[in-house]
């Protein structure tokens, strides 16, 4: 058996956190509603239609949600350049030797279920590895896509300058429906980012036990010595604050 020490580090941060599970809220909001707009029910009802104002509501409830998706988007841009190492613009910035590295690593690891003959201590990431911040740039690709299509969509009706400000996006992109359109399959992809992004994380959970789901609430993950102190002699990080190490039997 083998006997590894494991030290607790601060990885995520309060306004990431809170910028994680408001943004899984907000998409989640908006999908169900985006897809209720896009397809309404017939609901019949003996009440006169200025009675029933369910579809209003639900319209109401995915711009109400919109704003909230937006100004948090803007809130984790603005802590990409004051936040710590693991939630930087730079841990996204995927044009380095090292981060390629990884990427190839973790397609052989997760994508193909390979084991490997001799484990590289580096291939373990703290922060996000280099397949989820590639892939968390797409996202955020994604989500100016519904910025542009959804704000543009609703100009037409919209009563401030916010939703103004994009009131070209709809004559620049060839008119309703293919901005419909565009808003509509974006949906889509988020949907899918989203079922294998919590595959991942209880995977990841189950083959490290580092607390990989439980660090997106309190912001801890469990790292061992080997991995920190090959980090500390690289300078990526300091020396970590947690001076108590828990150790693991393997």
């Amino acid at each position: 058996m083998q006997t590894r020490k494991f030290r607790r580090v601060y990885v995520w941060e309060l306004p990431v956190r809170f910028f994680h599970w408001i943004n899984a809220f907000s998409i989640t909001v908006l999908a169900v509603t985006g897809l209720i707009i896009a397809n309404p029910p017939a609901i019949l009802s003996n009440k006169e239609a200025s009675d029933i104002y369910w579809f209003g509501t639900v319209r109401f409830i995915h711009f109400a949600t919109a704003y909230v998706f937006f100004f948090n988007m803007i809130m984790r841009i603005y802590w990409s350049f004051v936040g710590n190492k693991f939630s930087s613009w730079r841990a996204f910035w995927p044009f380095n030797k090292k981060m390629w590295h990884n990427f190839l690593h973790v397609i052989k690891v997760d994508v193909f279920l390979a084991n490997e003959k001799k484990p590289d201590i580096k291939d373990i990431s703290i922060g996000h590895n280099s397949v989820a911040a590639i892939s968390y740039v797409i996202l955020f690709l994604l989500a100016l896509v519904q910025v542009f299509t959804g704000f543009g969509l609703y100009s037409a009706n919209a009563g401030w300058w916010l939703p103004k400000m994009f009131a070209w996006v709809v004559p620049f992109l060839g008119g309703d429906f293919i901005v419909r359109t565009i808003h509509h399959a974006t949906t889509w992809l988020f949907i899918l980012f989203t079922l294998i992004h919590v595959y991942l994380v209880f995977y990841h959970d189950w083959l490290e036990g580092r607390g990989e789901v439980s660090s997106m609430f309190g912001g801890y993950k469990f790292v061992c010595d080997e991995r920190l102190k090959k980090l500390v002699e690289d300078e990526e990080i300091e020396a970590p604050v947690d001076e108590e190490a828990m150790e693991i039997i393997e």
